[in-house]
């Protein structure tokens, strides 16, 4: 990869100062309506504007956080950015994206892959990216993938791992006790939902409940209960450690490998996919546990994480 123009880095208390001012107006202004009305939010007055980039994240604090890092590197560049953040899950965001609302947005390779193709065969990381870039819609093309990964997993207590001998995904298939899968709603369809977990691995008969809070608090509470015994819980959560949780080997890839990898519409020039590419080449696995464990454990903003990492980077 050759490189490009290394951001200026005493750029970044300036640009966090007019972040923030901007990232407080689209807060109040979504507060009352969706972000993706014509009225109230991107729209295609927002993303008309010359030079103004609209940047997304899904309802996800580990997105939000990507997304905010996005936005304030090409505001310390001199770009304009307008926030869209917390939209929603894949399939509410992605329409918004191909309809060209949002100029810029955080996503996860092979996620996106089976979205455009369900029957990917691709598993491994260069073949999921490689078959990503020639699956994008006409319009809209990924950037470079970061080393960071922020994968789906199937996760098991502690206890309960020790109590049926798990270590992975296929030996869900020697429990006797009925078996309940927890995750967002729309994963019951996806490919690693009980149908695809039947199809990959043979095991049959698995419940499902939703549980929309994207691998959080209620899903280890649930898990923790007894509510649920597996989840869908993303591999750079804190909350694996945090509880002593167990993540089961996909050892049949039924989760294809997901790196961080932006999506970007036309607007993003040469010089806006420079920056955002050194921001994503920067962003380590390591790195994307820390700040999540600081947005979970520490309670911070999305905007005072990225601006500390973004300080404590040499572009």
């Amino acid at each position: 990869m050759q490189r490009r123009p290394a951001l200026r880095s005493a750029r970044w208390g300036a640009a966090f100062a007019a972040g923030a001012i901007a990232l407080t107006a689209a807060l109040t202004g979504c507060s009352s309506s969706d972000p993706l009305s014509e009225d109230g939010g991107a729209g295609d007055t927002a993303s008309a504007e010359g030079g103004t980039i609209v940047v997304g994240s899904q309802d996800y604090y580990s997105n939000e956080i990507i997304a905010e890092i996005y936005a304030q590197a090409l505001e310390a560049d001199g770009f304009d950015v307008d926030r869209q953040f917390r939209i929603g899950q894949r399939e509410v965001y992605l329409p918004e994206i191909e309809s060209g609302k949002i100029d810029l947005f955080p996503e996860y390779s092979g996620n996106l892959l089976q979205y455009f193709e369900a029957d990917a065969p691709e598993r491994v990381s260069d073949e999921v990216y490689d078959a990503l870039v020639e699956a994008m819609p006409e319009g809209l093309r990924v950037l470079e993938q970061s080393p960071a990964t922020d994968q789906d997993t199937y996760v098991v207590t502690r206890e309960f791992a020790e109590k049926w001998d798990l270590e992975t995904v296929e030996d869900l298939g020697n429990v006797t006790d009925p078996l309940t899968f927890g995750s967002n709603s729309e994963a019951e369809t996806r490919p690693y939902g009980p149908a695809g977990l039947a199809e990959t691995y043979g095991i049959e008969g698995v419940q499902f409940t939703p549980i929309e809070d994207s691998g959080g608090p209620l899903t280890v509470k649930a898990l923790k209960d007894g509510a649920i015994q597996f989840a869908n819980i993303y591999s750079a959560d804190p909350s694996l450690a945090a509880n002593d949780l167990v993540t089961l080997e996909d050892t049949k890839g039924i989760f294809l490998a997901s790196h961080v990898v932006p999506i970007a519409s036309e607007k993003i020039d040469d010089q806006a996919e420079s920056v955002i590419n050194e921001v994503d080449a920067a962003l380590s696995p390591e790195d994307l546990v820390e700040l999540n464990g600081q947005s979970v454990n520490d309670e911070r903003s999305a905007a005072d994480i990225a601006k500390e990492w973004l300080d404590g980077q040499s572009f």
